[in-house]
């Protein structure tokens, strides 16, 4: 049996990760915690920081946008699904145990649109990549429940926990 012959140098294989460097894993849905901040109303919008935070005792990474949906109390959706807001790129955002990402929740005021409402009793948050949400109780009033005026834009996530 002939000996094998050793790759040539300059291949295009890819390397493995040294011994030494962690690899970084997606933070998933049963690692973290969802909160929403205080209203930050201005020019007639409502704006709320959905904030998820690495309840984990290892390093994780989120990229790109949460999942957000306005439910009952059966969690039944009760609005259209929120807009990813437009010309913002996402970013890796690296949490260390206890580290938080936050995300816009905006809209225009439903009582100067004067479009229909409902109020949620909750609001569920899927982080980027993940299927199963997290249920927050919503607190921040009415929303349009028609998705003709005064539509949720989320933006994608950043460092840090909105304050």
């Amino acid at each position: 049996m002939p000996t094998p012959t050793p790759p040539a140098s300059g291949g295009t294989g890819a390397t493995a990760p040294s011994p030494t460097e962690p690899t970084v894993r997606r933070c998933h849905t049963s690692e973290l915690r969802a909160s929403v901040g205080p209203n930050r109303p201005g020019a007639g919008q409502s704006s709320f920081a959905i904030v998820l935070t690495n309840g984990s005792r290892r390093t994780c990474t989120l990229y790109g946008f949460p999942g957000v949906a306005f439910v009952n109390g059966a969690g039944e959706a009760v609005t259209p699904d929120p807009e990813r807001a437009t010309g913002q790129q996402g970013q890796a955002v690296t949490l260390s145990p206890g580290d938080s990402a936050w995300s816009t929740l905006a809209y225009t005021n439903p009582a100067i649109t004067g479009a229909t409402t409902v109020t949620p009793a909750a609001l569920l948050v899927t982080p980027p990549d993940e299927t199963a949400p997290i249920s927050i109780r919503w607190t921040g009033g009415k929303v349009s429940n028609t998705g003709k005026a005064s539509v949720p834009r989320v933006s994608p996530l950043m460092p840090g926990n909105g304050a």
